[in-house]
């Protein structure tokens, strides 16, 4: 493998076979090295491809400061990540991840831990993100002695939640965090009642949210089928759940001026029902 750019003294940048940036790591692997260079195999501890053009030159900034001891235990949970999530991870998470663990690791052995306020929504609506976030933590106690407390683990499974936005910005997968968090409060607060979070149809309608949120923040364009019959037979056959979907519909525009097509609301209207419907079988039955 041939030498493309020098991270530092233990990371370099080099082409695979098809082309692909692919980052190796090992100790002293680019010591007395020059771009062109042949890397010493016998020295290499660790390899992962780049698919994304441009995250070299962001990792090459980020390791001026930022020990890569940390870039390596990022990979490490991210190896596991991809083993456990069903979604692409996003190569921003090498950058994100590597700069975040730094700092929150820093912050930890000076006394400074922060309160992540979105922990108990992090826990509840992102359940898997979350599992793996709480194996990143037992990673970093692995490799660096610290273990650092169950909010970081929440920041961490935001960054997963983000990857799947792919995007840098993490205030996104913070916006999709809180439109979930209130679409469903608009729900219990409508019919008066606690959603059942163990039932196959609260699983179906969070994941119905979260990539409905998803497509808000990637600006992603729902075709209509301008179905005007399914629309009223759905407005006429589920009254309470169409009046709800309206609240949200109306939620939507007055907070993030986000109007949603019919089909949105025909979905929506048929997740609230089913989400709700054991709790109006009951009403009846009373």
């Amino acid at each position: 493998m041939e030498i493309r750019q020098i991270l530092n003294n233990n990371v370099v940048i080099t082409m695979d076979q098809l082309n692909q940036e692919t980052v190796v790591m090992g100790r002293g692997l680019a010591f007395q090295k020059k771009v062109g260079d042949t890397v010493d195999n016998a020295k290499v501890e660790k390899t992962f491809i780049l698919e994304k053009h441009g995250i070299s030159d962001k990792l090459a900034t980020l390791l001026r400061d930022t020990s890569e001891l940390y870039l390596n235990i990022s990979s490490k949970i991210l190896d596991y990540a991809k083993t456990q999530l069903p979604f692409k991870l996003d190569d921003y998470l090498y950058v994100a991840l590597t700069d975040h663990l730094s700092f929150a690791i820093s912050r930890h052995e000076q006394g400074i831990d922060f309160k992540n306020v979105l922990l108990w929504e992090i826990r509840k609506y992102y359940k898997n993100e979350f599992q793996v976030a709480l194996k990143a933590l037992d990673i970093i106690e692995n490799d660096t002695g610290v273990r650092l407390p169950e909010d970081e683990a929440a920041s961490i499974a935001l960054h997963l939640v983000n990857s799947q936005i792919s995007g840098e910005n993490m205030a996104g997968a913070v916006q999709v965090t809180e439109m979930v968090n209130n679409i469903l409060n608009i729900v219990k607060y409508y019919f008066q009642m606690e959603l059942d979070e163990s039932s196959v149809n609260y699983e179906r309608f969070l994941t119905h949210l979260r990539f409905f949120a998803m497509r808000f923040m990637r600006k992603e364009i729902v075709a209509d089928s301008h179905d005007a019959f399914l629309y009223e037979q759905m407005q006429q056959k589920y009254t309470d759940a169409f009046r709800c979907s309206q609240k949200i519909v109306a939620y939507l525009d007055k907070t993030y001026q986000y109007i949603i097509s019919n089909d949105e609301e025909i979905y929506l209207t048929l997740h609230i029902h089913r989400v709700t419907q054991r709790h109006e079988l009951n009403s009846l039955s009373e």
